[in-house]
Order: C-alpha cells, then structure tokens, then sequence
C-alpha cells in the first residue's frame, strides 16, 4: 500500500501543528514553512482535517489552526483515514465488512486471507501510534518546538 502525498504531508502537518500549537493557534504559513508545503495544499488537506473533527480554526490577528481533541487520544490510522480514506491495500472480497466485491470467482479464492490479514495489519498499527507519542519522540530528538518529520 502506498500513500499518497496527502496523508504523508498531512501527517506531518498535522504533527508540526500538535508540537507548535500546544499553547496557542498555529498559522497555516508557518506551518507550510517548516513543512516546506504549499499554502494552497495545505489548506485543503486542513480543510479535511476540519471536517474530521481532527483540527479547529481560529479567527483573527492571532488565529490559524489547533488540534481539536487532546493529543494522546488521536491516532495516526484517524488522520490518516481523514485525509485518504479508508487504508485498503487490495479491493478484495472478504476484506470490507466482508462484503463481496464482484471479483470473479471470489468463494474459492483462498488468497483474500492474505489481503485481509495485511489489511488487518496495516490498521492495527496504524491505530496504536497515538499523535502524543510522536511529539514527545519529535521534543525528545530536537530538543524544543522545531519539528522534523
């Protein structure tokens, strides 16, 4: 399975505004500063973090973006899903709730539990990475607000 640029630069995005906004809004500018992305991206992929639930904005002089929920109860595999979808490596039947898909002869194929097992895998984990555990590893490797991921 392979992201695409939304959920890697998202992801970092997001985690850049959980180290940097702790205390107060961060704007979308220096977001996109240290990040090196664009305003433009940046604001559609917080566009989808808003929607989510994931991310608020704040109006005026001193606004720009915050984290909605508290950092320890977000998880990399919600904001993740927030920005691509649901993280599916293989449409499959038996994968979705086992639903069957119109794959041709999908009752005898035995190899859709191997998709289902790395689907299972891949949202597992991405489930248990908390967002807080990411900023205190980013604090712990720079030594302050600066973040590098």
């Amino acid at each position: 399975m392979k992201l695409s640029t939304k959920g890697k630069y998202g992801l970092r995005a997001f985690i850049d505004l959980a180290v940097c906004g702790e205390n107060r809004p961060v704007s979308l500018n220096s977001i996109a500063e240290r990040q090196e992305i664009s305003i433009s991206y940046l604001e559609q992929l917080m566009a989808k973090l808003k929607k989510a639930g994931l991310v608020k904005s704040v109006r005026g002089v001193n606004g720009g973006y915050t984290v909605a929920r508290p950092v320890d109860e977000i998880s990399v595999g919600d904001v993740l899903r927030a920005l691509e979808g649901e993280l599916v490596p293989v449409e499959c039947a038996g994968i979705d709730n086992n639903q069957e898909t119109h794959c041709s002869g999908s009752s005898q194929c035995v190899s859709k539990i191997v998709w289902k097992r790395i689907n299972d895998s891949i949202n597992n984990t991405v489930d248990s990475i908390f967002i807080g555990e990411l900023v205190k590893e980013s604090r712990r490797q720079t030594g302050n607000s600066k973040i590098e991921v």
